[in-house]
């Protein structure tokens, strides 16, 4: 952890022992639950609000998704040298609020007739851009309230609440959207936000951050740091290569899907929400195995085998004919076992690279592979909807989800496939910074 201020109370260390009984944790993880419903609820009201209030076709629709994402390739490196220099809790109140009023904007500028499609471009890169920040800040305040033992306990509880807010989040936005209207789907995620805002602003415990000499290093050299630790530990270098080879291809099979269950399938918005919330209950239970599997089976042999069998899942999908009756019940089962698989990548993901990183490299280390895993998503959402355009969206779908298969085959052949049982130790970082 960086080198606390001399005026560091008592107050900002770790959570010593129960999690459950730390008030501040329990701020920490109502304020990330409502955050993550927010963005999960905008997530899906942003792409349906496109599809069924403007009519925007596929090339549309992969460009909206296109401008939600680019934050995350442009601004996760900045997130992460900022994060480590700045107290999380400022930075998680300040964009809970700046989402929350992005969203306000988008329910007023519909409930007027005012929205376009460039509009929409706008907002969702602003509520993307802010989302990249608060996505680090709560992963590296994490480590600075609990102890390393602590970690895969912490991360299970915060990962559980973000699966809560999958199973809530698109249900509510698709009903939102299909049964009432677009300005009340766009003003609930943004209620969200101001609940978790509202939450977050509550914590009390003081941040140890470093101090910033005069002589200290810039931004971009702050950032070259994160870029060269994170490039030279073989385990974080897999962590970047197959988180991207998942968050591309899933990009792209994401857009075609958003098309795929109303055209193809004719399911309404309720029904899509409801398709796409059915990850929530199978990342819930995902997250409660999370804290058990890998010290059982070894964290590797759960990465690997809990990727392909979540990711596998999506081939199923193209397959799909005929009635409501047979193509909603198995949808459902394909997006719980797909949150399953992936919420014990997440939380095992997590507490590997939070044990292997230096404290005073959280949040460059974070974002560094954010960067890295999710950078790509623009261009695979613009695949998506070139798929989806040039091919059909039946074989756009099956081309998509078949790319999602590269992730399991990069964990396979990877360093992450030998961990055992214990998380690894904490290699070097550099000096200072």
């Amino acid at each position: 952890m960086p080198s606390a201020s001399s005026a560091a109370s008592d107050s900002s260390r770790p959570v010593p022992s129960g999690l459950w009984r730390d008030a501040d944790f329990r701020r920490l993880w109502l304020g990330q639950t409502a955050s993550q419903l927010g963005e999960h609820a905008s997530l899906v009201v942003l792409p349906l609000l496109a599809v069924l209030t403007l009519d925007a076709d596929a090339g549309q629709l992969g460009v909206l998704r296109a401008v939600g994402q680019a934050p995350v390739l442009l601004l996760s490196l900045l997130a992460g040298a900022w994060v480590d220099r700045w107290r999380t809790r400022t930075t998680m109140v300040l964009t809970d609020a700046g989402r929350a009023l992005a969203l306000g904007a988008v329910a007023l500028a519909c409930l007027f007739g005012r929205l376009g499609m460039p509009g929409l471009f706008v907002l969702a890169f602003a509520v993307g851009a802010l989302s990249v920040f608060f996505d680090v800040a709560y992963q590296a305040s994490l480590v600075r309230l609990v102890e390393r033992d602590q970690l895969l306990r912490g991360n299970s509880a915060l990962e559980g609440s973000r699966s809560a807010a999958q199973i809530g989040g698109p249900a509510l936005g698709g009903a939102l959207v299909s049964l009432l209207s677009a300005p009340i789907a766009a003003a609930s995620a943004a209620l969200f936000f101001t609940l978790s805002f509202l939450s977050i602003r509550r914590i009390r415990r003081a941040e140890a951050v470093s101090k910033r000499p005069e002589d200290a290093p810039r931004v971009r050299h702050r950032i070259r740091e994160g870029l060269r630790f994170v490039a030279r530990d073989s385990v974080l270098r897999a962590v970047c290569l197959a988180s991207g080879a998942f968050q591309f291809s899933f990009a792209a099979m994401m857009t075609v899907y958003l098309l795929f269950l109303p055209r193809e399938l004719h399911l309404s918005g309720t029904v899509v929400g409801l398709a796409l919330a059915a990850a929530g209950p199978g990342a819930l239970l995902g997250s409660l195995l999370a804290a058990r599997l890998p010290s059982r089976f070894g964290h590797g042999t759960v990465l690997v085998c809990a990727a392909a069998l979540g990711d596998g899942m999506f081939l199923c999908v193209p397959t799909l004919h005929g009635s409501s009756a047979v193509t909603v019940p198995a949808l459902l089962v394909v997006g719980f076992v797909f949150g399953f698989g992936g919420q014990l990548v997440n939380v095992t993901i997590m507490a590997v690279r939070q044990a292997v990183t230096p404290d005073r490299m959280q949040g460059r280390a974070a974002a560094t592979i954010t960067f890295a895993g999710m950078g790509l998503t623009p261009l695979g959402s613009l695949l998506g909807g070139f798929l989806a355009g040039e091919w059909g969206l039946r074989t756009g779908l099956l081309v998509a989800a078949a790319g999602m298969m590269l992730s399991p085959v990069v964990m396979a052949f990877s360093p992450l496939a030998r961990l055992g049982r214990e998380l690894p130790a904490p290699c070097g970082g550099p000096p200072g910074g």
